[in-house]
């Protein structure tokens, strides 16, 4: 059987058998798709069938995005990596760190000992987090009636640290803040940025904040696990007319659109002829920034919204500028120094420099790091390496 066919077969299986609802899958190298394929429905209350072109909810697969966005800014002089974030967005030196609640349940905050950076938010060791990967955040958003991040509301990037920068990592709103950096420096909101140094350059007229009707008409719906294992359509969605555009995880897009995004790292930041980043500027995005600590395992918070998830067990996988680095080689799969990481509505993504490739797999479905997602993923992944990537 011919590769394609593998694939199609395993995702029109991983549809047939309730493993997902919808699903695409793409796979590309620096000079175009290699393959691309769907199965399943957009919703499961309906019969329109999940296409390539389908839209889905790219959440913090936005991430990658923004932070190219951050880093055309720092090639121009505009941000310092390390300068202290509080000389562009002045609001955050009011960030305290969380160390605990008093008898009253009230939160105990003191000043952080280092101040937070660009380097810091954009590799997750600022010391912010997400309320739905932290029990701390999610109780100081519950005794404070602070809104939470996906509200898309200002007020909800004034949460605490969970530890001083520098001092640990955490998966969390870094991002969000890095975006507020790029308005506050170009006068423009990050979508509107993102579109013309981005998004027009490589050709992604699929992927924004706002969704356009004829997004909309391709769109899939998120979907939810249930206690029985069985999936329902639900009416989630980000906001459409929000207070900030959420840097760090509001983008639609599709697998093909996000692939373009890809063959530019690919071609280490020029596409089709124009440049977007400097070569040695993606060369430090894919350069392990932390390499004395374990990044990329979450604890959840909020058994709803997600599970635990632990990339790649048993190992510690390092942080980039904008991706988790697997250490070592994946058995059947991706070689050490691949750049990966996912959306919340179970999307994924990886690019390997190495061999020259990236994927996506996406569906749409909560809790993120679903299992019978997750095991479809390494299945997709072998399958990929077993006959799409050239061998070194």
């Amino acid at each position: 059987m011919r590769l394609a066919a593998k694939i199609d077969a395993l995702l029109r299986n991983a549809a047939q058998t309730g493993a997902v609802p919808g699903v695409v899958a793409a796979v590309s190298d620096s000079k175009g798709l290699l393959y691309e394929g769907a199965a399943g429905v957009r919703d499961l209350t309906g019969s329109d069938p999940v296409a390539p072109d389908s839209v889905f909810w790219i959440a913090s697969m936005t991430k990658a995005l923004t932070t190219t966005a951050v880093l055309q800014l720092v090639e121009r002089g505009k941000l310092s990596l390390d300068a202290p974030a509080s000389e562009v967005v002045p609001q955050i030196a009011g960030s305290q760190v969380l160390e605990g609640f008093d008898a009253n349940g009230r939160p105990r905050l003191r000043a952080p000992r280092n101040p937070v950076t660009l380097r810091n938010l954009l590799t997750h060791s600022s010391g912010f987090s997400y309320e739905f990967n932290s029990d701390a955040i999610a109780r100081y958003i519950k005794v404070t009636d602070t809104p939470g991040i996906i509200t898309c509301e200002d007020a909800a990037l004034m949460v605490p640290l969970v530890f001083d920068p520098d001092e640990g990592w955490e998966y969390g709103i870094g991002v969000d803040w890095a975006g507020k950096m790029a308005e506050a420096v170009t006068g423009m909101r990050i979508g509107d940025y993102l579109r013309e140094h981005i998004f027009l350059p490589l050709g992604m007229t699929s992927t924004s904040f706002k969704l356009s009707a004829d997004q909309r008409r391709r769109l899939i719906a998120i979907h939810e696990r249930k206690g029985d294992g069985s999936l329902e359509a639900t009416d989630t969605e980000i906001e459409q007319d929000p207070e900030f555009e959420m840097a760090g995880g509001g983008l639609y897009g599709t697998a093909g659109d996000y692939l373009r995004f890809a063959r530019m790292l690919l071609g280490k930041g020029t596409f089709e002829g124009r440049m977007l980043l400097k070569p040695e500027t993606v060369a430090l995005m894919g350069t392990d920034q932390l390499p004395g600590m374990a990044c990329g395992v979450m604890k959840s918070s909020d058994a709803d919204l997600t599970h635990d998830a632990d990339f790649f067990p048993g190992e510690r996988a390092g942080w980039s500028l904008s991706f988790l680095i697997n250490r070592h080689d994946v058995r059947g799969g991706r070689p050490a120094g691949s750049l990966s990481w996912a959306g919340l509505a179970n999307s994924y993504y990886w690019i390997d420099t190495k061999n020259g490739i990236a994927a996506v797999l996406a569906t749409q479905m909560l809790p993120f790091f679903d299992p019978q997602v997750i095991a479809l993923l390494r299945s997709f992944e072998h399958l990929v390496y077993e006959g799409l990537a050239p061998r070194s």
